[in-house]
């Protein structure tokens, strides 16, 4: 396998230059009460419920781009590691499953996890930065909300997290040693748990998606259940 093909970089994207995103979340922390910012203190439940008066597609769209930059940076601290390339097609995917990417003409292409995820991160990069699909809103509030709201903004943001839930499932499944070693499992586990608290909140993952790491994220959705009966 070429080494090339895993160790890419992915510079983080901001929500354009994050001016609808820091609104959001400024208006969140105001309304809570709280560090919306799991990382840094603050109730999980808090930080996915949508703030007041705020727009669902807009909030998805920003944690659209928040999460693939916490993916993203996740990977980069396991890229460049020279294990990462030996993986043959089909290897370090979640017991029973295989993820592929889509070919020409309906086929699908098989592929090592590592390799997977640099397909996923890549495709999810060229998605965010194309203003057709994710516009400025500063430039054109107007148009951003109409774009926003449309089915296939929905399909496109449901894509994305159904793509970057298979990056955390690799994760865990292939490299979670490893981020025990360097200390990062807990940041591992906390951003998981943000992922699927706001996955929940929002109805946005398939239960068939998920099967694979049912065991890990059963506890996370009854401690979200319960955190949301506690709101």
């Amino acid at each position: 396998m070429n080494s090339s093909n895993i160790a890419l970089t992915f510079a983080p994207v901001r929500p354009h230059n994050r001016s609808f995103g820091e609104r959001l979340f400024n208006q969140a922390k105001r309304n809570a009460g709280v560090c919306i910012r799991p990382h840094t203190g603050g109730s999980l439940n808090d930080a996915v419920v949508l703030p007041q008066g705020g727009n669902k597609a807009r909030w998805v769209a920003v944690h659209a781009i928040d999460f693939y930059n916490e993916v993203s940076a996740l990977w980069a601290v396991m890229a460049n590691e020279p294990f990462v390339s030996t993986f043959q097609p089909g290897e370090g995917f979640p017991s029973g499953v295989e993820y592929r990417w889509p070919g020409e003409g309906g086929a699908t292409i098989s592929m090592s996890a590592p390799v997977y995820i640099n397909k996923v991160l890549t495709w999810t990069m060229d998605q965010i930065n194309d203003e057709s699909q994710f516009p400025d809103d500063r430039e054109d509030e107007e148009n951003a909300l109409r774009v926003f709201k449309t089915d296939k903004f929905a399909i496109l943001c449901g894509q994305i997290f159904r793509r970057l839930f298979r990056v955390y499932g690799i994760i865990y499944y292939s490299f979670s040693k490893t981020y025990e070693e360097l200390k990062m499992a807990a940041h591992v586990h906390t951003s998981f748990k943000h992922f699927i608290f706001f996955c929940t909140e929002f109805g946005i993952l398939p239960d068939e998606e998920i099967k694979p790491l049912d065991t890990i994220v059963r506890p996370i959705r009854r401690d979200y259940q319960k955190g949301k009966m506690a709101r």
